[in-house]
């Protein structure tokens, strides 16, 4: 059987930004069919390891080889769209418009100047995706999505046979769509078979084993030092091999694996039992030439949020959530109505907008233009400097300038000087663009144990269900709707409304269901009735496939060849479940 030439083939790679070193002689292929998520802490390289892969960024030694013939395409973390092109200029083909349809981008006798960062980033998805590469390779595709179009991505992504390379630290969407996961770690690439949550099994028993050799080396390295001290003669005439062996044992005793993560424990301030009162708030902004009503934000809006309260908020992009954040901090005045906040709120607000530091100005001196010393609670303080350490900025990288940070770790350093003024009550705006999983870990366990009060925006799932107790949905025109759950619990809520089991559904409905835009009944044709029945035939099946593949892996006598077949079907049958039990939502929903 020939060999099967990888899509993509990188030797030796190694790349150095000044004296700082990213990745040294890491090498690895990409095959066909597979989807990958690389993982790494922010400034390690993640990026440009991706920008090296594109043609776009330099390296220092290596090989890189594309398979002859293959399509490549770059979706890039920073949207550089061509301003005075209108979006149908630049999209020129009926399957971007076709795209940009389900995108939701509709007008596209628009300038891309009009646009919002959010529809730029779908305009620039629907273009990659239209090109139809055999290699796709996507930086942070889900930043500025609203939480339907994320969905929607991940959705397309696991249906489609594209391979795959991708920067993302939405784990939900991690666990739904990569094949392997790569890990960026101390200069080297370690790779993972299986999703996200395979990859957090592994990765520890990795640390446990890494760490169980350096204890060996360690033991190792006491007793050969106990002979390198006390036996000259021999060390002189009969071992020379014995002393190169020390010096590559001592190397190697010390290692470190030791996890280092943002420390983030600073206090919050005292909060009073008054936080604030909305009191029929409402909001518009006036008709624009690209839009030919009024937008209406609030309309009427009442709520009394309560003392240490953690509110969640969801929306498709443009229904006014981040409006509505800053018409509390009151940087925005309300047409009619009120905001009452309390006396003893003192607000840290983390916007998504945010990062205004001058890129001529060192990090530690970002931190002083805050404080000097940062009170930690309990009668303890932190200088600026060792504040910055537990954000872990080396004492070498405070005296960098701001322009040499990652993106990420600008985001990092934004986060610290909102967290270091003692805040009661947190309002973050997207706290998850450019932050590395390790630190939103950290930043889901500070926020858990927060004394204070929290308002989050965020389309980042899986940190939403860590962290609020309820969610506010913007439904756009005004409307905003309490759900006391996570965000997985109001989906489920939901998805339980809309459907009910088909046997309910025998008889028709007194009163058919109305389409919401247009007043009309939609009822299934001839074809999609049968396409229900079939569904309703196929998914027990798959369910009991699903089961039958899972009990099969969780025995121990099935050879590596076995395991291999088994997981790949077990795969395939998730996407199958997933897409048809979509379509059959699709379908029930009208079949009422």
């Amino acid at each position: 059987m020939a060999n099967v030439v990888p899509y993509l083939l990188v030797e030796n790679l190694t790349k150095s930004v000044g004296s700082k070193v990213l990745f040294q002689n890491i090498s690895f292929a990409i095959n066909e069919g597979q989807r990958i998520a690389l993982i790494a802490r922010n400034g390690i390289g993640k990026s440009t390891l991706l920008n090296i892969l594109a043609g776009h960024t330099d390296y220092d030694e290596g090989k890189i080889t594309f398979r002859n013939g293959i399509k490549v395409a770059y979706l890039s973390q920073i949207i550089s769209l061509p301003n005075h092109l209108t979006i149908k200029q630049y999209c020129d083909t009926l399957r971007v418009q076709q795209l940009l349809t389900q995108l939701q981008i509709t007008d596209t006798t628009l300038t891309i100047d009009k646009l919002s960062g959010g529809q730029q980033k779908r305009v620039a998805i629907a273009k990659v995706l239209a090109e139809e590469p055999d290699l796709l390779i996507m930086d942070e595709p889900t930043n500025h999505l609203d939480l339907q179009m994320v969905i929607w991505l991940e959705n397309y992504l696991r249906k489609t046979s594209i391979t795959l390379l991708m920067v993302t630290h939405d784990r939900y969407f991690l666990d739904s769509v990569c094949t392997n996961i790569w890990e960026l770690d101390q200069y080297h690439l370690y790779e993972y078979v299986g999703n996200y949550t395979a990859y957090l099994e592994a990765r520890e028993e990795r640390i446990e084993n890494q760490n169980a050799e350096i204890d060996k080396y360690r033991n190792l390295y006491r007793t050969e030092l106990e002979w390198m001290r006390r036996m000259p003669q021999a060390r002189a005439h009969k071992a020379r091999y014995r002393i190169d062996n020390f010096y590559e044992i001592e190397k190697k005793a010390k290692q470190s694996i030791q996890e280092q993560n943002v420390q983030l424990n600073i206090k919050s301030t005292y909060i009073g039992n008054k936080i604030f009162e909305a009191k029929n708030v409402s909001k518009r902004f006036a008709a624009t030439d690209n839009q030919q009503s009024d937008k209406v934000i609030l309309e009427d809006f009442s709520y009394v949020f309560t003392r240490y309260e953690k509110l969640g908020i969801i929306g498709n992009n443009g229904t006014g959530k981040s409006t509505f954040l800053k018409l509390l901090l009151g940087y925005l005045q309300p047409d009619s109505g009120t905001f009452d906040v309390g006396t003893t709120v003192r607000f840290g607000y983390y916007a998504q907008t945010g990062l205004t530091f001058q890129e001529d100005k060192k990090v530690i001196d970002v931190v002083r233009d805050v404080a000097e010393m940062i009170d930690m609670g309990n009668g303890n303080k932190l200088t600026a400097g060792q504040l910055l350490q537990h954000f872990l900025f080396s004492p070498s990288q405070q005296h960098d300038f701001v322009a040499k940070l990652s993106g990420g770790e600008k985001q990092r350093l934004h986060l610290c000087t909102v967290l270091m003024r003692n805040p009661n009550f947190l309002i973050l705006d997207e706290p998850t663009n450019d932050l590395d999983i390790p630190t939103l870990q950290v930043l889901e366990e500070y926020l858990k144990a927060y004394q204070g009060c929290l308002i989050l925006v965020s389309h980042d799932r899986y940190f939403m269900d860590r962290v609020v107790d309820h969610i506010f949905v913007f439904e756009g025109e005004g409307k905003i709707k309490d759900f006391p759950g996570n965000y997985t619990q109001y989906r489920l809520s939901e998805a339980e409304k809309n459907t009910s089991t088909p046997k309910e559904n025998s008889k028709p409905a007194t009163k058919p269901k109305q389409n919401n835009n247009t007043g009309t009944t939609r009822k299934l044709s001839f074809k999609e009735k049968q396409e229900l029945l079939t569904l309703e035939q196929e998914l027990p099946a798959l369910e009991e496939e699903k089961a039958t593949l899972e009990q099969q892996l969780s025995g121990v006598q099935l050879d590596a060849q076995t395991i291999q077949q088994v997981s790949i079907r077990y795969e395939e049958v998730k996407r199958l479940l997933d897409e048809k039990e979509y379509r059959w939502l699709e379908l029930s929903e009208y079949s009422k």
